[in-house]
């Protein structure tokens, strides 16, 4: 993996962490946001430029079902990736098993969900498929910056490490990370699943408010 040279140089193993135990989550966090965030932006914002959204709100089908009938493949495409992420570095990395995997799981899917719900969101304000490689931009680099997927939250200052805590895909590291190590409380765990469940709730208010179904001109 490209970053695996990166986390080689940083000094994981003061904060309790391994090399794997850094790239299992950025991993999942990659694939979260370009196996599904960007990629599900393009495909709303095409089916709202070719019509097909609009068309589809004609028939019988509400506005939930339409937006989650075009999300469910390209969400359940990012489960299966993220699987297979976890099996090739767990054997390739010699990741150990998680030893609260409810909380890996509880992360995977909130991020799925919140991910979806971003995507619909960025889609307000892209013209264009072409456009989205811009507009998912700030998302994409916020959370490979600050959210622990290239460094970990416990790397950085407490003040600063305070302040990335409350990024969107930040609570999905957290507890993707903490279902392998353990090391979360249930107060920590409780924290980062409800800011999770506030960006999600955030974002599907978003959408319902001013999500465009019309041709962007």
């Amino acid at each position: 993996m490209s970053l695996a040279s990166v986390v080689e140089d940083m000094d994981v193993e003061d904060v309790g962490l391994s090399a794997g135990l850094v790239l299992l989550p950025a991993a999942i966090g990659f694939s979260l946001l370009f196996g599904v965030y960007s990629a599900l932006t393009a495909i709303y914002t095409a089916r709202r430029e070719e019509l097909v959204l609009k068309r589809l709100r004609t028939g019988e089908l509400r506005d939930p079902e339409i937006l989650g009938g075009s999300a469910l493949p390209v969400v359940a495409t990012g489960l299966v990736q993220s699987l297979v992420l976890v099996a090739g570095t767990t054997v390739l990395l010699d990741v150990p098993a998680p030893k609260a995997p409810h909380l890996a799981v509880l992360g995977l899917l909130s991020g799925l969900a919140m991910c979806a719900a971003l995507a619909a969101v960025t889609a307000v304000v892209t013209r264009t498929v072409e456009s989205a490689q811009v507009t998912t931009m700030p998302m994409v680099l916020l959370s490979m910056m600050g959210s622990g997927v290239t460094v970990p939250l416990e790397m950085l200052p407490d003040r600063l490490a305070s302040v990335c805590e409350l990024l969107p895909l930040s609570p999905v590291i957290t507890l993707i990370r903490g279902g392998w190590t353990g090391s979360l409380s249930a107060y920590e765990a409780l924290g980062a699943l409800a800011t999770a469940l506030a960006w999600t709730l955030l974002a599907v208010f978003a959408v319902r408010r001013w999500f465009r179904w019309e041709p962007r001109r």
